[in-house]
């Protein structure tokens, strides 16, 4: 890995090309290097994980809506969206668009953690519409989709998004960008005018994490990936792109990041290493935002050394930065604490998580957040009882590269009524690669399997997963029929401009 220093540049100093970070990016994505056995095994994998999640959550209402809003957009050849026949084909842009809006829905897919957050299985649905729509193979777009991991991964090593309060799908829109250069072999040029663009129009602020939480939540990474399939199209047609985006005296940088003294440390591939990013990331086994993953397996835990939790008198969980802030009580967000908060509230409430896994032993998409679940009165007695609190500890393991340091969880200290005390912490969830139970290509095939159950036919998820599973020798035309239908599947009958 070659680490790039990035910082503002005035315009009178003329900053090269070749030295800008956006043109470093695209010569990452343009340069043909063979992708690893493992890598490749990997790209399989959250493309199963992505259909799963999105299986889950193809009938609730974002998902419906924005594939009605796809549907008035057929396109021939065009791209598959999940849950309607695969040879209802739409403009790639809104196969993008509705089938990254299903794969983001209940915030259950993949995730990488470092100086900004992530989920760059929000890559696959951009990358895979265009290489549906343009006949592309197998072996193209498990490059492609490499790539893309790559890409969003090391932004999120060297750059903090969130401290500045802007959406981590700022990553996203690059990433998707320089993985769709990759698919289609563009040249070092056009990718570099396309990640700039998609930059451009992907800076968002973080409001749409924060206080009450919307579906807009699930949106964003959609809208980003379908702005960087906008923004390969322009790029492709001889249009350019502010430049240089991010060290430009007014640029990202300068005006949205840390300013024009800020200096970045940005680590990418050099030419001709592989791209191996993608085995840095991890799934979630539980449908929530990632720093509960751990906290939930520990609530389990707890729970079954818990008789009577009307006992409790109080928990603390001390954690990270992140957490303790972003899903915490150090948030200052009241709707954590509301029963009757939306799901993208309460899955971004460790409180009202921690009281439900605790109770239920058990984390389950749908029982877990029912509306009668968060009600509960003895839940609500509980989850008012729990405060998060920051540990400096916790946080800078956090942080850490070091295997054994890594961290995404915390300490709890449950005191009871009587005065007695119990105490147990956990480091990383049970599913992370360097917790007790890894997950294999077999448990993202039982995830898909437990997830399509009752809402894709049996004969279809087999179809699917035969499929994906030969992923790397698939034609064009196979490569195309990579999604499911839904039989039956409802719309809203709901009405917008198209």
């Amino acid at each position: 890995m070659i680490e790039h220093e990035v910082r503002t540049y005035k315009s009178s100093e003329n900053l090269p090309r070749e030295e800008q970070l956006a043109w470093k990016i695209a010569s990452v994505a343009t340069d043909p290097v063979e992708v690893e056995a493992e890598v490749t095994d990997m790209v399989i994998n959250r493309i199963i994980d992505n259909a799963a999640v999105a299986a889950a959550s193809v009938r609730r209402s974002a998902p419906t809506h924005a594939r009605e809003q796809a549907q008035a957009h057929p396109t021939e050849p065009g791209a598959p969206v999940f849950g309607l026949a695969v040879h209802e084909t739409v403009s790639p842009e809104w196969a993008a668009w509705a089938n990254g809006v299903a794969v983001r829905e209940l915030d259950f897919h993949d995730t990488f953690l470092a100086k900004e957050y992530s989920h760059p299985g929000d890559n696959i649905p951009p990358i895979l519409a265009v290489a549906q729509h343009k006949g592309i193979g197998g072996k193209a777009l498990v490059n492609a989709i490499a790539t893309g991991y790559e890409i969003q991964v090391d932004l999120a090593k060297g750059i903090c998004l969130h401290e500045h309060k802007i959406d981590h799908v700022a990553h996203l829109g690059p990433s998707a960008a320089a993985g769709i250069g990759a698919l289609l072999q563009l040249p070092t040029e056009v990718t570099y005018q396309a990640v700039q663009q998609a930059l451009h129009v992907t800076t968002a602020t973080r409001q749409s994490r924060k206080g009450e939480i919307s579906s807009w939540k699930a949106h964003a990474p959609a809208f980003a990936g379908k702005m960087a399939v906008e923004a390969v199209d322009r790029a492709m047609r001889g249009e350019g792109a502010p430049s240089p985006i991010y060290e430009g005296e007014d640029g990202v940088i300068a005006w949205i990041l840390s300013g024009p003294e800020a200096r970045y440390t940005v680590p990418l591939p050099g030419p001709g290493e592989a791209k191996r990013a993608i085995l840095e990331t991890y799934t979630k086994e539980h449908s929530a935002e990632y720093q509960s993953q751990a906290l939930i397996d520990l609530a389990r835990k707890l729970g079954g050394q818990i008789e009577d939790v009307s006992a409790i008198e109080k928990i603390t969980i001390h954690t990270s930065h992140h957490t303790h802030y972003v899903i915490g009580t150090g948030s200052n967000d009241p709707q954590k604490m509301d029963p009757t908060a939306s799901r993208e509230t309460l899955d971004h409430s460790i409180m009202y998580i921690f009281a439900v896994a605790l109770q239920d032993r058990e984390w389950h998409h749908e029982r877990s957040y029912a509306p009668e679940r968060a009600a509960r009165p003895d839940t609500v007695e509980l989850w008012h009882k729990i405060v998060t609190t920051e540990d400096p500890e916790w946080t800078r393991r956090y942080h850490s590269t070091d295997p054994d340091e890594i961290a995404f969880g915390g300490r709890v200290v449950v005191e009871f009524k009587d005065g007695s005390v119990l105490e147990d912490e956990i480091a990383v969830a049970d599913a992370h690669p360097l917790g007790a139970k890894p997950f294999a290509r077999e448990d993202y095939i039982r995830k898909f399997r437990t997830l399509a159950e009752g809402i894709v036919a049996p004969a279809e998820q087999d179809r699917f997963l035969e499929l994906v599973q030969r992923l790397p020798e698939l034609s064009g035309t196979e490569v195309r029929q990579l999604s499911f239908a839904v039989e039956g599947l409802e719309h809203t009958g709901s009405k917008g401009i198209f």
